[in-house]
């Protein structure tokens, strides 16, 4: 079998994933899922924000009752936990929720996008967020390299909090030196992020922003050598391990 994301982002067989950031939460969450139960995995997909239901594909489940869930379970086909439905969004769940869910179901992995980003690419979190599960195994930072070039009051979801953090204005452009220094910092990519777990930084490039990507990985590993990145291709869904 060929090696596919999984394998690319270190991932085992088990595993509670905390995905946060911005530029390419859902399809993540949803590649991860796919590759999981094509595997023959029992895989819960949830969140702990709002997100469109048009992004939800999967087979959802309004309730978040461990065993009723457990019920749901299929091999092979990814289950979308939430807690309900609210005019054009899903409402999440609670990270206690998502414990339980891993803990008490047979899901072998759980995915859970853990912050929202209004659809931009990069973002910074407030003072609420990220949401993340005291037991998750791996935490994914993913970072749109499209928004690099551009002005932080254009490219981010919370510019001011993206901008303090980056020691710049609004106004100023995310260099990839800028979008790095937010990414790495406490307050940044690395707020809330359990002890226990495998934090990486994953910069997605779309058509276009290759060499940006490359650049904002490159700033990232000269910020913090031995800090584990990784870059996917949105075009061709590849990974380069950097």
């Amino acid at each position: 079998m060929s090696e596919g994301l999984i394998e690319e982002l270190g991932l085992g067989p088990e595993e509670l994933i905390a995905v946060v950031g911005a530029g390419g939460k859902s399809t993540l969450l949803t590649r991860l899922g796919s590759e999981y139960a094509g595997r023959g995995a029992k895989v819960i997909l949830t969140t702990t924000t709002k997100m469109g239901v048009d992004q939800i594909s999967e087979p959802t489940c309004r309730t978040t009752d461990p065993e009723f869930v457990d019920s749901e379970l299929v091999a092979g086909v990814p289950l979308f936990v939430v807690g309900g439905v609210d005019g054009s969004k899903v409402t999440g769940v609670g990270p206690e929720v998502v414990d339980r869910l891993f803990e008490e179901t047979a899901a072998t992995v759980v995915v859970v996008e853990a912050d929202g980003a209004r659809r931009k690419r990069f973002k910074a979190p407030a003072g609420h967020e990220p949401v993340i599960p005291s037991v998750a195994s791996t935490v994914i930072v993913v970072a749109g390299a499209a928004s690099i070039g551009m002005p932080i009051s254009e490219a981010a979801h919370r510019p001011e909090i993206v901008a303090d953090l980056a020691d710049a204005r609004t106004s100023d452009t995310l260099t990839p030196d800028r979008a790095a220094r937010v990414l790495l910092h406490p307050l940044g990519g690395g707020k809330n992020v359990p002890s226990r777990s495998r934090l990486l930084y994953l910069v997605t490039a779309g058509p276009g922003s290759v060499s940006r990507a490359e650049a904002l990985v490159d700033s990232l590993e000269r910020r913090a050598p031995g800090v584990i990145t990784r870059m996917w291709s949105l075009e061709d869904r590849g990974v380069d391990r950097s």
